[in-house]
Order: C-alpha cells, then sequence, then structure tokens
C-alpha cells in the first residue's frame, strides 16, 4: 500500500508565494489584462494544475494581490495607533510614508495598487474588499487624531472622523504622485505637508 506523504504547511505556504510572485511580476510587466493564466504558470515555472490548485481564476490571484498590498500598510497603520506616548500626527505621517517608500519600488506592492483601484470597478466583489479596507484605514488615522486631541494638539472640538480621512488621503496622495512620475521625495512633500499645516493654522490676514 502506498502512503502519500503529508506535504507541509511551510511547503504550502511557500509554493502558494511562489504563485503570488510571480504573478506580482506578471502584473507590474503587463497589467492585469495583458496577463493570462497561462503568462503566470510559466512565469511561475510550475505545472497547470500546480497554479490552479491554489488559484483556480486570475480574479482570485487579483484578489491574493490585493490583499497583499493593503495587509502590510494595515499592520503598520495599527502599529501607529499603538505607539506609547502617542505619536505626534506629523511623526505618525512621516512613519507612515516611510513604509510607503519601501514598497514603492520594483519589488514593492504599492505599484500595483493603482491598477487595483482600476479593478474595483469592474469586479464587485473586489470593490467591497477594498472599500472595507480603505475605511479600516481611515478609523486608523482618526484614532490618531482623538489621541492627538487628547494631548492637545488638535482641538477638542475637530470632527476626528473628518480630520483622520484628511490625513489619511495624504499617504495614497504622496505614494500615486512618486509613482506616477517620480516625485516628489519623501522629506519634500513632508515640508509641504509642514508648510500647509503652519499657514493654515496662522492668523486670519
Amino acid at each position: 500500500m502506498w502512503v502519500v506523504p503529508r506535504v507541509s504547511d511551510e511547503h504550502l505556504a511557500a509554493r502558494r508565494q511562489q504563485i503570488l510572485d510571480a504573478a506580482r511580476r506578471c502584473f507590474v510587466r503587463d497589467g492585469f489584462h495583458h496577463t493570462s493564466m497561462q503568462d503566470v504558470i510559466a512565469e511561475a515555472g510550475l505545472s497547470v494544475g500546480a497554479v490552479y490548485r491554489y488559484f483556480p481564476s486570475k480574479n482570485d490571484l487579483i484578489t491574493a494581490i490585493a490583499q497583499s498590498v493593503i495587509g502590510g500598510a494595515d499592520q503598520i497603520f495599527a502599529e501607529l495607533v499603538a505607539v506609547e506616548p502617542p505619536l505626534p500626527l506629523m511623526d505618525a505621517l512621516e512613519r507612515a510614508l516611510a513604509y510607503v517608500d519601501t514598497q514603492t519600488g520594483a519589488d514593492g506592492v504599492l505599484p500595483l495598487a493603482i491598477q487595483v483601484w482600476s479593478e474595483t470597478q469592474r469586479d464587485p466583489a473586489l470593490a467591497e474588499f477594498v472599500k472595507a479596507t480603505y475605511n479600516s484605514f481611515r478609523q486608523h488615522f482618526a484614532t490618531l487624531v482623538r489621541r492627538a486631541q487628547q494631548a492637545g494638539e488638535v482641538p477638542a472640538d475637530a470632527d476626528p472622523e473628518a480630520v483622520g480621512a484628511a490625513l489619511f488621503a495624504l499617504v495614497p496622495g504622496y505614494f500615486t504622485q512618486h509613482i506616477l512620475t517620480g516625485t516628489p521625495d519623501r522629506a519634500t512633500y513632508l515640508a509641504g505637508v509642514r508648510t500647509l499645516l503652519t499657514y493654515s493654522s496662522g492668523p486670519t490676514p
């Protein structure tokens, strides 16, 4: 009697990641719509059955890529909220953008974010996932604002949801410009934000 050896969880996870890495390279190089499952299979160097075992369709691959794009950011934002004592908002933004800088190069995941946004117009399930995730991101930043209110950095009567949404918008605003144009660098962008905040909080002419 033949006994089929049990494949370890580590092996399964490594094989799944191998396929995702191959898909990411294809998507970055050719875009979602010009990449076929056959392209991913060839890039991964695996059999057809091995790839389809993990990802039955290209949409499943795209969703998994979206989760990888978003998951790291959610962890970073959650960690920013938990820092003690609470971070000043500009320090929190700087740390968020430092993470962004690690993910905007050729090996990063953020160049795919723009493609994910586009794909949400075609895939309702992906759209719901992205919507829920970005709502979670905004909540992290709203919590940062509430903590800043407790520290006296933000007026007590300010709406933390509104301020948090505006603060979070600075993150995709930065990496979208950087990916599309190569500029601005993080220091320049932060200097611009500081100037805006200083100007807006100064006396009205």
